[in-house]
């Protein structure tokens, strides 16, 4: 198998034209043959005994050609792509036969392939750095999470019900008059402050006290769920039985010893600032690759094929079926329950699939510049890592990870690395509240 010639006919579209040669053809249709002979009735023979020139005497000498090029082709393709020096996408393939026999087969096959890419000024991207400071009071924020999910509920008497409470109440509904559906509950435990209810019903709890009953008048958001709801002004009747408190335990060494490894408070709010750093280092490098990511699309001049989106949104999705699948869920199943259709979930990914693709074929045109080649020794390295980290052999890794795809990851992680070793941090900037939570 060869390739004849190769030619550019669309952006990303080439044309090969591959030679497969007599020999190697016909070892294909004996080999097609030998796996269909025991399907095939001829008369005057048994079933599966007609030789193959009596078969191609009673069906047409190209019986077997079908098939035969079915097998060949895949190999043929790729051969000759690695030939052309070019990097096949997944995509529509057309093809033409042009000549198929004894003599040989001549194939013309016009692909998608990877986009030509530049980029330039990837060295020195500028980043806004994160601060990595945790200060006594985040240690102090850090132990009073620890302390709240200890904490118990006790009962509050001769006050009035404040924001943090737990208030036990009876609630009615009443739109014009009327009670509405799901508006009712009796007992119902609701920490005031939560955010739970709609705007304005907490607030006007707080202040009663135990045994009083009163009414409250609230409206439902624009966008409330129900459509009958919307943007509507109701009334709710409440009696409050019962107010709570949570109750805090006490943060000493026995405190310690019994939710730690630890024995003292000084060596376990030790630990948690030492937690603390770490987690801020993690966040501040993964902000850091985000930054440079976005920065390498904007440098990146490509006319990216669709296929590529496309085949990642295909990733994507079945690695999201996967992750189900480990938790005993069909994606099938989980998207009746869920309601959503297959197109849905396809949207859901795109834009991260656009992402990675370009950000990908950054980081590949920048190994090519940079001369980055992953060596024989790094490809086995991986392997290794994989085979350690799916507690599987090696050889099995190997058989689900080509060489060439395991070093492109390899190339494409050392590209990302080097930017980032030569990106350079313009300000620092503190962490957003929810990460430092």
């Amino acid at each position: 198998m060869a390739l004849t010639s190769s030619n550019k006919v669309d952006t990303n579209r080439y044309e090969l034209v591959i030679s497969i040669d007599g020999d190697t053809f016909m070892k294909a249709v004996n080999a097609v043959y030998k796996r269909q002979v025991k399907n095939i009735s001829i008369p005057g023979f048994r079933k599966g005994k007609a030789p193959r020139s009596i078969i191609e005497r009673e069906y047409g000498e190209g019986v077997f050609y079908e098939d035969a090029l079915k097998d060949l082709y895949p190999a043929a393709v790729a051969e000759a792509v690695q030939e052309a020096g070019l990097e096949m996408v997944r995509d529509k393939t057309d093809l033409n036969v042009e000549q198929a026999g004894k003599d040989g087969v001549v194939l013309k096959v016009v692909i998608t392939v990877e986009p030509e890419v530049t980029i330039e000024n990837y060295k020195g991207i500028t980043y806004n750095a994160r601060s990595l400071e945790v200060t006594d009071a985040d240690v102090e924020a850090e132990v009073q999470k620890v302390l709240d999910r200890s904490s118990r509920l006790v009962a509050v008497e001769g006050r009035a019900a404040q924001n943090g409470d737990v208030a036990v109440i009876d609630f009615k509904g009443l739109l014009n008059g009327e009670a509405f559906e799901g508006g009712t509950a009796e007992n119902y435990s609701l920490t005031l402050g939560s955010g739970s209810f709609i705007p304005g019903f907490e607030d006007q709890v707080v202040g009663h006290q135990i045994g009083e009953e009163f009414t409250i008048d609230v409206t439902f958001p624009e966008d409330y769920q129900a459509e009958e709801l919307k943007g509507k002004a109701v009334q709710f009747e409440i009696k409050l039985h019962e107010i709570k408190e949570k109750e805090l335990p006490v943060l000493d060494d026995e405190f310690v010893q019994d939710h730690s490894e630890f024995d003292t408070v000084d060596a376990y709010k030790a630990d948690l600032r030492s937690k603390l750093e770490q987690d801020r280092k993690d966040e501040a490098d993964a902000d850091k690759e985000r930054q440079i990511a976005d920065k390498l699309r904007e440098l990146m001049q490509a006319e990216v094929p669709e296929a590529m989106y496309e085949n990642q949104v295909d990733n994507l999705v079945d690695e999201f079926a996967m992750n189900l699948r480990a938790q005993g869920i069909d994606l099938n199943t989980y998207m009746q329950y869920t309601g959503l259709t297959e197109e849905a979930l396809r949207d859901t990914y795109h834009d991260r699939a656009v992402s990675q693709v370009e950000v990908r074929l950054a980081l590949k045109k920048i190994a090519a510049l940079e001369g980055i080649e992953a060596t024989d020794e790094d490809v086995e390295a991986k392997y290794n890592e994989l085979a350690e980290n799916y507690k599987v052999p090696v050889a099995r890794v190997k058989a689900a990870f080509s060489a060439k795809d395991i070093a492109g990851d390899l190339n494409v992680e050392k590209a990302l690395e080097l930017v980032k070793e030569q990106a350079i941090a313009v300000e620092a900037v503190a962490a957003p509240a929810e990460d430092a939570e």
